[in-house]
């Protein structure tokens, strides 16, 4: 619960408030659709919430209103008259039960704090739940342990340093074992495995690792989404995402396509996607996470490495800039003979010259949780000057490596940090997106039902509707419109038919389904000045009542579906992109595929379980783990088995087509 608004809300979101009187539309953000919170002004006359911008900008460079060029740089504070209007906006105390009390927006926090007997009540109670935490000496810090095989089966006994289940996924990850298919490996005509130039044997590497994560809030999300389940054909829980700026991101040991095998000693392998969403939901300052991860296929080269790698020591360190515009000072580099980049240079006097703990040579992992083992010094200068404060680096030190043994590729320049370092930015290509839909049927829906159902109000003309909304077409899974919140404040809340979670079809005949996000609010807004609205939408119902219910650990976080509800949506309200990869001739496309026909079954979705590191699928970026494949090529893959969609795959010698759908993972 929020100490300044008296409401539960995720900590970087904006404070929430239930306002004594209708708002002036003047004095409203277009993109929350709530009463100005810090207004920043564009150059173009619109403005918004300052985080809301900050988010919205991370991902778009237009204005969302009139869609003009824009840069956060441009903008600044609104007037202090626009601030001081929105300060003396009155608001109710959220405690109404025990506080009847009204106030201006800015003296509410001082009312929580000293006045008010809900909040007081509140804490009190709080206080009482609360188990005390022991405060003993803390335990040293996990070991990282590891299980490299040589060759896809597990040596005789199984592994001496990995749980069972641990052994067994790093099995299934090695051989053609039916269930999990592994395009990963291409064959020859004489069935023989090869991965790249000299006919060497490969196999895929995976290691297990115990991860200890820290929290200062204990009740902080760690910032990841993910896919899986033993109630979906993935079966294992997947790590999807890593958000910027969070938890799991600074720590920087956890990537997408990694596999969560535990949570604090319990065993989650075997358990259903909201069992394994509430586990890792679950508060407590240190976390224990046991995770499998893909190291791509082993080769000579690798071998060898492997070999001084103990010599090596992973480094975390945390740049802070003043301001997102503050250069840090580092010059990358690629090597010809090794992927990755590498610190060529820090500048005098610069941010991380002064920090003191980056070195010339260190290779560049990850920064702020975007993994860069394969990445370039381009795509870690975007990471750098899109950052508003915190830059986490993940770095790879061998002592005794001299600066002379670096090798500049030729094909690359140096790259700083900032654009004015080396006279110009890195371009950030953004791949346009194909707006056709690719309609097929599907009939999983495993574990929940839809409901379509039409809400028709009567209401006052400036009464609001009293919800917040998700989506749009324009969002970056071109996910249908949902919403997000109903606010006890509009006529939808007292009705009590729209829930959270409802993907809304259409507003009084306006079809909403193909509407980006602005379009949409502007169909509700219009709409909803009308003396008598009719929304169609569809609900999404749990067969399951012995799932945990979600919904207080939602509180804490930026709520949004869970990416198994979205499964359950019919057909014509997913939206189907074309993902193009490309390879070499003794290449492998580097994706492993679970799902298709079964007798026992029927049809399940194809889903993508695993991307190799190294190749094309991961190269490419735009393929994540959780992606349902509905077509190669243009040919429909509902109905296909397991053992007709493989040879399909393998069959496509340097360049396929995928089409796919993508749902957001569960945010953790």
């Amino acid at each position: 619960l929020c100490c300044e608004c008296g409401q539960f809300h995720l900590l970087l979101d904006n404070h929430l408030y239930n306002f004594q009187d209708e708002v002036d539309d003047e004095l409203i953000c277009h993109i929350c659709l709530q009463p100005l919170l810090q207004p920043m002004d564009t150059p173009c006359g619109h403005t918004y919430c300052f985080k809301c911008l900050e988010n919205f900008m991370q991902e778009y460079n237009f204005c969302p209103m009139d869609r003009k060029k824009l840069s956060f740089q441009q903008c600044h504070k609104s007037s202090l008259l626009v601030r001081n209007l929105l300060d003396k906006l009155i608001v109710f105390c959220p405690f109404k039960a025990e506080c009847q009390q009204t106030m201006q927006r800015c003296e509410l926090e001082a009312h929580l704090q000293n006045r008010c007997p809900g909040f007081k009540k509140y804490k009190s109670e709080l206080q009482r739940k609360k188990n005390p935490i022991s405060k003993g000496k803390e335990d040293p810090p996990t070991k990282v342990e590891t299980n490299t095989p040589k060759d896809p089966e597990v040596p005789s006994g199984g592994s001496s340093l990995v749980a069972e289940s641990s052994a067994a996924a790093v099995v299934s990850l090695g051989t053609a074992e039916p269930g999990l298919v592994n395009p990963a490996f291409e064959e020859t005509e004489e069935g023989e495995s090869l991965i790249q130039k000299g006919n060497y044997r490969t196999s895929l590497v995976a290691e297990t690792t115990t991860i200890e994560i820290h929290r200062e809030d204990p009740e902080e999300e760690l910032g990841m989404r993910i896919v899986g389940g033993k109630d979906t054909p993935l079966g294992n829980i997947v790590v999807q995402e890593v958000l910027r700026d969070s938890v799991i991101a600074a720590d920087g040991r956890i990537a997408p396509g990694d596999h969560i095998l535990e949570v604090n000693g319990v065993n989650i392998s075997s358990v259903t996607h909201c069992q394994a969403v509430s586990f890792l939901r679950h508060p407590g300052p240190v976390l224990h996470l046991m995770v499998l991860q893909e190291k791509g296929f082993s080769n000579k080269t690798a071998q060898q490495d492997s070999t001084s790698a103990t010599n090596r020591e992973v480094i975390h360190v945390t740049l802070i800039k003043r301001d997102r515009s503050e250069p840090l000072g580092i010059k990358l580099i690629r090597k010809t003979d090794e992927a990755g980049i590498f610190i060529l240079d820090l500048l005098e006097g610069g941010l991380a010259a002064k920090n003191g703990k980056l070195s010339r040579n260190d290779r560049v992992l990850s920064i702020n949780g975007q993994d860069l083992r394969q990445g370039t010094p381009e795509a870690a200068a975007q990471i750098i000057q899109t950052t508003e404060s915190r830059v986490n680096f993940v770095v790879l030190r061998q002592p005794g490596v001299q600066l002379s043994d670096l090798v500049e590729d030729g094909s690359t320049s140096n790259n700083s940090s900032s654009s004015s370092s080396n006279g110009g930015s890195p371009v950030h290509h953004r791949r346009r997106l194909d707006q056709n839909h690719y309609r097929r049927k599907s009939t999983y829906q495993k574990g929940y039902v839809n409901h379509e159902k039409t809400v028709a109000i009567k209401k006052e003309p400036k009464e609001s509707l009293g919800i917040t909304i998700g989506g749009g077409r324009d969002n970056k899974n071109k996910l249908p419109i949902y919403v997000t919140s109903v606010q006890p404040i509009g006529c939808l809340f007292r009705d009590g038919r729209i829930k959270r979670g409802d993907v809304l079809l259409s507003i009084n005949g306006i079809d909403l389904t193909h509407l980006n996000y602005y379009e949409a609010v502007s169909a509700l807004k219009s709409n909803a000045a009308s003396h008598s609205v009719i929304l169609k939408a569809l609900e999404i119902l749990s067969l399951n009542s012995t799932e945990p219910s979600l919904d207080i650990k939602e509180q804490g976080f930026s709520w949004s579906p869970l990416w198994i509800t979205w499964l359950g949506l019919p057909s014509y309200l997913h939206f189907c992109q074309d993902i193009v990869l490309s390879k070499g001739n003794l290449e492998s496309w580097g994706f492993s595929i679970v799902g298709g026909f079964e007798e026992s079954k029927g049809n399940q979705p194809f889903f993508i379980k695993t991307i190799v590191p190294g190749t094309p699928a991961f190269r490419d970026r735009k393929l994540k783990c959780g992606d349902e494949i509905v077509a190669v090529n243009g040919v429909p893959a509902i109905g296909m088995s397991n053992s007709e969609l493989i040879p399909m795959l393998k069959e496509q010698k340097n360049k396929v087509t995928l089409t796919v759908v993508s749902w957001p993972g569960s945010l953790v």
